[in-house]
Order: C-alpha cells, then structure tokens, then sequence
C-alpha cells in the first residue's frame, strides 16, 4: 500500500504492528489536512513573541469577551475520569509504565513529551508498550531476574504526545517530517480505541505546550477528523490541557471552550510555566527572577496563575489539577526524605485547600502521602468542582508581575542551574528524558527552567548575592569545574552537552526550546 510515508529510522522490535500501513495511512491523512494550520499557528507564535519584545503584556482577549460571559460547561466526565486525586506521570518505558499503572494513583499519564528523549527506539517501543498495557499484557524482566505484571486494579492510562512544535523526523510525508504530535496521537489513536472501548475506558490525552484557544481549536478539529475516520462517536476523546505557557493562562476558558466536547480539566504544569514567563520576557532588561529554588507556588504571580485555573476550570464543571510534585525518594538518608515528604505533603495540603481536584507525582512513593492529603479534604466526593472560588478576581496585572519578595540570584543556584543541566543534556542525549538528580525528578521543562536563568542572568548582568555579577567569564569558569565535578567532556555524552549548554547560554539569541537543537544530536 502506498502511504505517502518514508520511515527514515532504522528498524525496532516490534514496528512491524505499530508502523503498519493502514496506521501509516491514517497518521498521514491527519497529516495532509492538518499540518498547514500548525506551521501557521507556530509562526503566529514567533509573531506574538516579537510584541512581547517590544513590550507588549499579555491580557484577556476582547475578541473572546462573549465566550467568557457565556453559560457553558464542558461535556460530562466518562465514570473513570471522575475521580482524579493522584495523578502519576512517566516516559512510555516498559518498566516504568508498570509501576506506575501498579502505583495506586487514579491515572498514569503515560509521556512523549518532556520526560521521553525522543530516540526513534523509544517512540516506536512506546507505542508498542502502550498497545500491550492498554490490552493488559505488558509484562518486563529484568536483567537480576525479578519479574514485572499488572496488578487487577491499574490506574487510568493517558497520553501526552509532543507538542505542537516538534516534528517526528524519522517518519516522513509526501518528503517533509511529520508532527511528532499528530504521529504521537495518530498511532496511539488508531491501535487502541476500539480496545479501550471493550474495556469500558477511553483514548483520553495530555495536550502540552498550548499557546492559545486557536490551538487548542485546532486539537478539536484533529480529534472530530479522527474519530470519523475510525468510525467512533465524536466525544470518545477526552483531553486534559497543560495551563504551562504565558499565553495560555490568559485564554483559560476560550482553550476548554474550543475543546469543550472532548475536555476533560486543566493542568497547572507549573514547571514550563515558569520556563515560559522568562522566555515570553527574555528581552525584558528590568526582569531577573532569583534562583529556581526560590520560585514556589506561594510567591505572588504564581498563586494568581494557580487560583484562576481553579476558578475557570470549576465555573466550567471541568477538573483542576495540580503540579507535579518531583522529589525521588531515597534509601540512603532517611532525614533528606522526612524533609523533602513535608514539603510535598505542605504543597499537596494547599493545593486541596485551594479547590484542587487532584495533583501530580513523579514517584510510586509519593502517591499515599498525596493521596491521604486529598482524601482527608475531599472525603467521599471524587473531587471538589462546587468550590467556584468566586472571590478570585481575574487581574491581569497579578499575572505578569513577576517580583518575588526578597528573591536573590546566589553562586549556589548559579552552579546548580549549570551542573543540573549538564547532568539533564547528558541523560537526554544518552536516550532517557527523565533524569533523578539530587533526588528532584528532572525533565526537559525542569532543565528549560535552568538554562533560560543562566541565559537571562548573564545578558541581564544579574547582581549576585555576594556582589559579583553574572558575566559569560563566570559562566566559564563554573561550567568548567562543574563539568570537571561530573567527570569530564569524555565522560558519556557531557562534551556534547557542554557545548550544546554553551550555545544556548551565550547566544545572543534566546532558542525557544533546548529540545530543538538537542534532537538534532539524538543518534
């Protein structure tokens, strides 16, 4: 059958049954008709970006005034996606899947995205194990023996395809890359529906990195062509969107109005949220924002992005759910995991007292700590969408005040944003997008945060703490000890992320995503 595909990747256990010509024919018919409305809706993007060079600041859309005062809801959520305390989240490794569908938690968000190096062995392996778990036979041995099943009660699978920006190039069509994200979706789609029909769920999603309504319209109209093609009603989908750009949190209510027969909640991705406020005001001279560490959930601007998301998504009967909570547990110090469980446990607390309906973990440990958390608030209610959170005003300017009381940029935070991301670029390269380092659960958002900061710090001249400002011959000097600390340029692939760090610090350019040039590296 001639598909109008070309598979570049070399071949993978098991693609055989996921890269099949009918699924290769239905992924670039999705394709054919969709990708002209991305390439645009990405160069809007870059057009948007050069008002807020300019100085421009987000706000409410007028065009979209009639939509915000108007009675709607989104569509019921399926018996399965009603309760949503604990949400797990994890790459598409076979291992990994496992334990986290064992976990405990009510969903297992199965990743494309950030936390997967999009290696084609990876993204063909995915879909394979995805196929095996969504039909419950996806098992795993490991090398000392020990054996890995389903347990008879798993968490409810969703997917996070790649994002809007990422092309897949290992797979071509009409002798272009096809969008990661449609190729993401499109397979997954096509292999599973009618099995997770048979089994009284559903083909539900993560949609990452959304800037505007008109994407997500776009998510709509790629799930109605979707569903017709495969012959299932329209609403079978349901998708839950990440609240993890600028942009987006400003057109909360247009986003779950476009996608309202297939929207499910919001997500407060608070990682790439914060990525995306230095990137949107990157060429702000008079915005520094202090170490990564010192930008929680309780200074200003993000306790006003996490309250209207709660506020939106309740006013519309969808769900709310909270930030990933990224500590890995450790065996070797049980005063660090004491200290660190207190501080999940304190951020889980006010997520449920501030109308969260559920949050995110990013270890199997950490799912009874948020679990008792959100049981001891919600009781016997599945989740909490009658607390409306009226006296939240939606204000502009809280949003995109980014001061944070007594914030400092130290030595300390400087060398950590370096080594993690040297550590992060390493791993990624090397075939696995969800690193533990320092026992926090590193991904590609986690890692933006930290190169966008040195980025901002040394063309912004950032005063440190002890005086000193931050200069690119302080970055070298950092950037050699600690890449020295982690074992040297011969040590894995750390040469390459060392150079790779180097560019998308020194640049005069701020690159919209480290992502980009790194999967140019990926063998």
């Amino acid at each position: 059958m001639n598909t109008g595909t070309r598979i570049e990747g070399v071949p993978v256990a098991g693609s055989e049954s996921v890269l099949s010509d009918e699924a290769l024919l239905f992924v670039a018919g999705l394709h054919r008709e969709f990708n002209g409305r991305r390439t645009e809706l990405l160069a809007r993007r870059a057009e948007r970006q050069k008002l807020f060079d300019a100085g421009e600041l987000p706000g409410f859309l007028l065009e979209t005034a009639d939509v915000r005062a108007g009675d709607w809801a989104v569509a019921p959520a399926p018996a399965d996606l009603r309760k949503r305390w604990v949400e797990i989240t994890g790459p598409v490794e076979r291992k990994m899947m496992i334990n986290a569908l064992n976990s405990g938690a009510s969903v297992f968000m199965a990743d494309f995205e950030d936390s997967l190096s999009p290696t084609w062995e990876n993204v063909v392996r995915g879909q394979v194990n995805l196929m095996d778990a969504v039909r419950r036979t996806i098992a795993y041995a490991s090398p000392e023996g020990k054996s890995y099943r389903l347990n008879p009660s798993i968490a409810t699978l969703l997917v996070r395809p790649r994002g809007w920006h990422l092309p897949e190039k290992h797979v071509l069509v009409d002798g272009a890359p096809v969008s990661a994200s449609l190729f993401d979706f499109g397979l997954y789609l096509f292999h599973n529906a009618k099995a997770l029909e048979e089994r009284g769920t559903g083909p539900y999603f993560y949609l990452p990195k959304l800037e505007s309504h008109l994407e997500a319209r776009l998510w709509n109209d790629v799930f109605r062509a979707a569903q017709d093609a495969l012959k299932i009603p329209r609403g079978t989908i349901r998708a839950t969107v990440l609240i993890e750009t600028l942009p987006a949190a400003f057109e909360m209510e247009e986003i779950l109005y476009e996608l309202r027969e297939h929207a499910s909640g919001l997500n407060a991705g608070r990682w790439d949220y914060l990525f995306s406020l230095i990137k949107k005001f990157h060429a702000r001279a008079d915005l520094v924002l202090p170490d990564r560490a010192q930008i929680t959930m309780t200074v200003p601007f993000m306790r006003a992005y996490s309250e209207l998301l709660v506020k939106t998504c309740h006013r519309r009967s969808a769900h709310a759910m909270g930030g990933m909570a990224p500590f890995i547990p450790t065996r070797k110090d049980p005063e660090i995991n004491a200290a660190a469980l207190a501080k999940v446990r304190a951020d889980k607390d006010r997520e449920a007292a501030d109308g969260f309906d559920g949050t995110w973990v990013a270890h199997p440990d950490l799912v009874p700590v948020a679990w008792e958390v959100f049981e001891k608030a919600l009781g016997e209610k599945p989740h909490q969408k009658e607390r409306l959170r009226e006296e939240v005003v939606p204000d502009p300017a809280r949003l995109v005040d980014l001061r944070v009381p007594n914030g400092t940029v130290t030595e300390a935070g400087f060398r950590l944003n370096i080594n993690v991301t040297l550590q992060y670029l390493n791993s990624w390269l090397l075939g696995n997008g969800a690193a533990a380092i320092f026992n926090l659960m590193e991904d590609a958002a986690t890692a933006e945060i930290s190169r966008a900061q040195l980025w901002q710090w040394l063309h912004r001249g950032a005063p440190l703490a002890d005086g000193r400002r931050a200069t690119a011959e302080l970055y070298r000097t950092v950037r050699a000890e600690e890449l020295a600390r982690l074992g040297g340029s011969g040590s894995g692939r750390l040469g390459e992320a060392a150079d790779l760090l180097d560019s998308l610090v020194l640049d005069q350019g701020f690159a919209d995503f480290l992502t980009l040039p790194a999967y140019g590296l990926l063998a």
